[in-house]
């Protein structure tokens, strides 16, 4: 399995963690974590702004969320010191199937332990210490990155993380996204090529048809409606697909082609199959009596169809924009993604749960676990497993749907989270869906949250640039004061997408086919 340094693709920072033990047990020798800075740490060392990136992202942050950086705009390398670090099981630098094996000295592949959401926290933790970083002024981040959100003030002292900003995430991983990416790692290993994981190249077919199906989660259906509707391109005929060895090369009307068979292999077929408790058998048919055609006999000699005789090439078949876009997405995705690293990933997003291994102290020692109502109560318990005790349990402003809410466990870890957080969802999001990021909001302590009216599904976190820009300003802004004493007022530079993303889901229009 040869290692494809996919992390050439970023300029980034590598410190190499000696020895790192995984919630499993698992221990990594000489660890590499990637991560990628901008701005510089004030005199106090207390302004930096940590970003997570999602399933997909890299420490890149200027490639997926470039449009919201800058002067004047919400993550000011001018005010703030911001990093963004790669997660565990990522291709883009950071420990993972990719990553050489120091005791095999080869790549781990398969072999990778499994990592959490925490071992990521934790083991990030360990860079910023070694960068001098006293305490964090926010964390912000979206979808498996708002996972990392939550957890960042559960696994640092308290008080080191003095604000946070989820988008579009999860209090756990809900059955639902369980099961697409159950659906999605299923598509990837039905290709013969995968192999149980021990490839020599990257299994094409399947990893395509992952994020082909992925794709559909991250949308809606309006959006898919509107952008493409029944519109139809042509299919450009080719002798042979061509390879993808960068972005690109791609190829939007061309699908990933399957695994060939061997022509001159035959098909084979056992002569005997049975059941140990069953004694029906099956045989099979001895083909050798089926008569063939052949030049000299007429005995079977069906009259050919007309596709039969023809020998000029099929015309081009048509095919609709909304599966050109998405041959283009799995095309695109085999450039820049590693089988494994997907599978992993996936599975590491399936055990978030705030609550796991945080049982919540009895009810009668604190209100916080008790379910949102419209009176807003302080908890007066001084319990250090609660943690909350000098803030309301609730933000009673908010609705939280009653099928939704909360077990006493997850609610009280939310009353521990930092107060007066920003909650942000997408309208239309069908994977972290509103109700989720109203009962995020309803249990932090004075947390407001914010659904961004939206058309694009879950993807909107990645591409409602102005309007999270706006809202995720005003919230440093009020929060931070001190952060931007001496401002000067400055001509923000606008939000047009310009450049289409690698990691991200911006894109030019005209540059996308569809």
């Amino acid at each position: 399995m040869p290692y494809k340094p996919l992390n050439e693709l970023i300029e980034q920072d590598i410190h190499v963690i000696p020895s790192f033990t995984l919630e499993c047990g698992a221990v990594l020798k000489d660890a590499p974590v990637a991560y990628k800075t901008w701005g510089r740490l004030n005199t106090a060392r207390d302004n930096t702004m940590i970003i997570c990136h999602a399933l997909t992202g890299s420490a890149d942050v200027q490639d997926w969320w470039g449009l919201m950086m800058g002067r004047g705009k919400a993550f000011d390398p001018a005010r703030f010191f911001i990093i963004c670090l790669n997660v565990l099981g990522s291709p883009y630098g950071t420990a993972s199937p990719l990553t050489m094996n120091p005791e095999t000295g080869r790549p781990y592949g398969p072999d990778f332990p499994p990592t959490t959401i925490r071992d990521d926290i934790r083991i990030h933790k360990l860079v910023l210490d070694r960068l001098n970083i006293t305490s964090i002024a926010a964390v912000i981040g979206g979808s498996m990155g708002g996972m990392h959100v939550l957890e960042w003030p559960l696994c640092t002292p308290p008080g080191y993380v003095r604000h946070i900003v989820p988008l579009a995430t999860s209090v756990s991983h809900s059955a639902w996204c369980i099961a697409w990416g159950e659906a999605q790692r299923q598509a990837l290993c039905a290709d013969p090529t995968f192999n149980d994981g021990w490839y020599d190249e990257q299994p094409r077919a399947g990893l395509a048809a992952a994020r082909v199906c992925a794709m559909l989660t991250y949308r809606s259906r309006t959006s898919f409606g509107l952008k493409f509707g029944r519109r139809k391109q042509v299919q450009k005929l080719e002798s042979a697909p061509k390879k993808v060895e960068k972005v690109e090369d791609v190829d939007a009307l061309t699908p990933p082609p399957s695994p060939l068979v061997n022509a001159s292999r035959e098909l084979e077929t056992p002569a005997h199959i049975s059941s140990p408790d069953d004694s029906t058998s099956i045989t099979p048919i001895d083909t050798s009596t089926i008569p063939r055609r052949t030049e000299t006999s007429s005995s079977f000699s069906p009259t050919p169809t007309p596709a039969l005789r023809r020998q000029e090439p099929s015309p081009p078949v048509p095919i609709f924009s909304a599966q050109s876009y998405l041959r283009y997405q799995g095309q695109k995705f085999l450039a820049r993604f590693d089988a494994n690293c997907f599978i992993h990933i996936t599975h590491k997003m399936d055990t978030h749960d705030i609550a796991r291994g945080r049982p919540a102290p009895p009810t009668s020692l604190c209100t916080c676990a008790r379910p949102a109502s419209p009176a807003s109560s302080s908890c007066s318990s001084s319990s250090s497993e609660c943690g909350c005790a000098s803030y309301p349990s609730s933000s009673p402003d908010i609705d939280v749907d009653p099928e939704l809410d909360a077990d006493p466990d997850t609610r009280c870890a939310l009353a521990r989270l930092p107060p007066r957080a920003l909650v942000i969802g997408i309208s239309s999001d069908n994977l972290f869906v509103p109700a989720e990021q109203r009962l995020i909001a309803a249990h932090i302590p004075g947390a407001s949250c914010v659904l961004l009216d939206s058309i694009d599904g879950h993807d909107g976190f990645l591409l409602e640039f102005e309007a999270m820009n706006r809202h995720i300003l005003e919230f440093l802004r009020r929060e931070e004061p001190g952060i931007y004493v001496g401002e000067v007022k400055e001509e923000i530079e606008g939000f047009e997408v310009r450049k289409t993303s690698v990691f991200g889901e911006a894109e030019v229009e005209g540059e996308i086919p569809g």
